[in-house]
Order: structure tokens, then C-alpha cells, then sequence
């Protein structure tokens, strides 16, 4: 574990012993972990747990894909009121393991059916995203990655308010929130600065018996381009004697324009059966990113600590063109501006489906094994998100990965 996760603890640690000590209340400390290995068949292009990770397995056994350790202090100052911090120590930007603060929120809940929390808090697109890194709390290794992998968007600083309301036998609940993006994202060997980006949006769930439906909306506000400046500068330069060159410029631009998600997701638990099954569709306002839909079902069933479980997702994202007005064949530094444009239009697209097959078993109380393969069938064209694909990429590859989840 990475040594520099361990002044977290130690803040956590002394603000309890600081607290006044007439106030009821106590400190609990969790934590949560998976240490695995992965590996992807195909050395041609990087498998990627998420967009968040520089680096994938392309052909060799790896740790970094889906290893990682988290600690979670709570205090309960009173009956309404508490404090909760959270760090993850993961492989993600940077290259690195370095911890991240991924929540640290107050939350006030002045009656049983009701909450508002303020601070930093995990990011809530879809059904069970808020909780994707505690390896333990899902069946599977990894959420699927047709559906959950190209949002990378980890935590927001804001505030959200949760109320539900109980109708006989059936619980609605309802969220919405508000905050700010606070991270930076991998690029090639390029950092997309998100911070400053305005995140908003809400969902319903309706709770009956062993059935959970839940619907979402999100709506993302970017506060800054990708770092595709060359790209950008060289259109706009054009543009006095090439007004379609100005248009691409300014439709490739990322700062101000606007993301939606829409998610539809279903759940049933009960005795050894587990049946989940989301939806989802995502918007762009800007050409650099493409419209996608994504779904996903997966079963699982239980006898005795052995669960195995067999999924199926799928992702397709819609290509976008656009007429720059540039002339091709007149000049290598044209060919190479054209060629670049179509590149990052390229870049964001989808076209795959993945078959699951895998085992969990609950070897010991807070732990488990999980064996899993991912049969992974695309177009060549289907490059997110993956990293340092090259021209043989044909779409298709296997990933075998072995994970211990534990909490504590």
C-alpha cells in the first residue's frame, strides 16, 4: 500500500481525538480492497478497466488493472448529523497509485426519510455507480465496461438531497445534486483538465419487495477543451479564407458545450437468484465526442458460497463528419490537419459486445474469490475506450482476470 495513504488516516484519526468529547457519538473506520491480476489477449490495443487508467494490459498479466485499497472514516457527531471521509489509493492518471480524496461530506438527516450531504461526494450517473470501486459490493470483477467504463468522472464537490417516502409495501426514493468536477483525465500522453466542469442531475427509484427500478438524468457543463490546441489553432488560422475551417473549430470545441446521460436500470435479489439490467444513452453538444448507447443484463445464482454468473453488454456509439473545407493533396501540412481531425472524431467511437463468464466464492465472511472472462467482439473501428490501439486493432479480444475482494 502506497505510503502516502497513510496521512489520510492520520488526519482522520486526530480530528476524532480533537472532538469534544461531551458530544455522543463514535469514529468507525472501514476499509475495502481488490488485489488481482488481468489480461487481455490481444496485444494490439490496451484493455482499461476505465478512462481514468493511462495504461492497460495488451497481451501480458497485469496488477494494476483492477488492484486497489480504500479507507472510509465515519463520525457520528449526533442522531442527524455526521462527518465521512473516504480515500482510494488506485492505478489512474499520472501513471501512479497516488490516493485520492474520494469523499469528504457532511450529512444532516433531520428526519428518517430525508438527507442532504455537503462536501465531496462519488459521482451517481447510474444505478450502483456511487459504489464501482468497493470490489466486494458487486458479483462481478469490474462493473461492465461496455457501460460503466467510459465514464470516467470519479467525484463532484457540491451537494446533493435525498428524500424517500414509504407507499405500503414499496419505497420511493428521490435524489438530486449539484457540484463541480475536481480532476484531470489521461489523453495519450496529453492531461484533459476537467475542473471547474458544472455537474447537475437527479434520479427516482421505486424499491418493492426484491425488485429495484431506478431512473436517472444527468446533465455535465465542461469548463475546458481537450488539449488538442494544435489542432484547434491550425482551423482557426484557416478560417478567414475557409469559413467551414472556422465551423470545425468551433464544433470540435469542448469548453462550454454540454454532456447529457440518461440511464434506466432494474434489479432483483432475492434467495440465490441476482438479475440486474441497465440502459443507458449519452449525448454530446460538441462533434469531439459521440452520441453512444450502452445496455448490459447479468445473472448470477448462488449455492451455498459459490455463485456463478453470466452477463452480456453492448455499446454502440453514432460516427459524426464533419466538411472542414480543406483541400486534400495540395500540401503535407494540410493532409496532416485533416488527418488529425479525423483522428480525434475516431477517437470516441464504439462498436463492441462483451460476453461474461465467471465464479465468485465467498471463501471467508468479508472476502471473496472471483475467477471472470470477458469475451470482447467489435469493429476495428471500436476504439473507446481503449488505449494505445495501433492499425491491427481488429475489435476483438479475451480478458481472463482473477481478483480477491475483501472489506474490513
Amino acid at each position: 500500500m502506497p505510503t502516502r495513504l497513510f496521512p489520510l488516516l492520520l488526519l482522520l484519526l486526530n480530528a476524532a481525538a480533537q472532538a469534544d468529547p461531551a458530544i455522543p457519538g463514535e469514529l468507525q473506520l472501514n476499509g475495502f480492497g481488490s488485489i488481482g491480476m488481468t489480461r487481455s489477449s490481444n496485444r494490439n490495443a490496451a484493455f482499461v478497466r476505465d478512462l481514468n487508467q493511462p495504461k492497460g494490459t495488451q497481451g501480458q498479466w497485469r496488477s494494476e488493472t483492477d488492484s486497489l485499497f480504500g479507507l472510509q472514516a465515519s463520525w457520528q457527531i449526533s442522531q442527524q448529523l455526521a462527518l465521512v471521509a473516504q480515500g482510494i489509493s488506485r492505478y489512474h492518471f499520472g501513471n501512479s497509485y497516488a490516493p485520492e480524496l474520494m469523499s469528504a461530506f457532511v450529512r444532516y438527516e433531520p428526519r428518517p426519510f430525508g438527507s442532504l450531504r455537503v462536501g465531496r461526494m462519488p459521482t451517481d450517473f447510474y444505478l450502483y455507480s456511487d459504489s464501482r470501486h468497493v470490489g466486494y459490493s458487486y458479483l462481478t470483477v469490474r462493473p461492465s465496461t461496455d457501460f460503466f467504463g467510459v465514464l470516467p468522472f470519479s467525484h463532484l464537490d457540491g451537494a446533493d438531497l435525498q428524500l424517500a417516502h414509504p407507499f405500503g409495501n414499496s419505497l420511493l426514493r428521490g435524489k438530486l445534486y449539484w457540484g463541480k468536477l475536481d480532476e484531470d483525465l489521461p489523453l495519450a500522453d496529453r492531461r484533459w483538465q476537467l475542473a471547474g466542469s458544472r455537474l447537475a442531475g437527479g434520479n427516482l427509484s421505486l424499491q418493492h419487495g426484491p425488485w429495484t427500478v431506478r431512473l436517472s438524468s444527468t446533465i455535465l457543463h465542461f469548463q475546458h477543451n481537450l488539449p488538442i490546441a494544435e489542432v484547434s489553432d491550425a482551423l482557426r488560422q484557416l478560417a478567414p479564407g475557409l469559413p467551414a475551417a472556422g465551423e470545425t473549430a468551433r464544433r470540435l470545441d469542448v469548453a462550454g458545450s454540454n454532456s447529457r446521460f440518461h440511464s434506466l436500470g432494474a434489479v432483483y435479489d432475492e434467495g440465490p437468484l441476482q438479475l440486474q439490467a441497465m440502459l443507458s444513452h449519452a449525448s454530446h453538444s460538441t462533434a469531439a465526442f459521440q452520441d453512444w448507447r450502452a445496455a448490459y443484463i447479468l445473472a448470477g445464482y448462488r449455492r451455498g458460497n459459490l455463485t456463478p454468473f453470466v452477463g452480456y453488454s453492448w455499446i454502440r456509439s453514432r460516427s459524426r463528419e464533419l466538411d472542414t473545407g480543406i483541400p486534400r493533396g495540395i500540401s503535407p501540412d494540410l493532409d496532416r490537419l485533416n488527418a488529425g481531425i479525423a483522428g480525434i472524431l475516431a477517437d470516441s467511437h464504439s462498436e463492441q459486445q462483451t460476453t461474461t463468464l465467471g465464479l465468485r466464492w465467498d471463501l471467508a465472511s468479508q472476502f471473496a474469490l472471483k475467477i471472470q472472462h470477458d469475451i470482447i467482439r467489435g469493429q476495428p473501428g471500436s476504439l473507446f475506450p481503449y488505449r494505445n490501439e495501433n492499425q491491427a486493432w481488429n475489435g476483438r479480444t479475451r480478458v481472463s482476470s482473477i481478483v480477491l475482494d475483501f472489506i474490513f
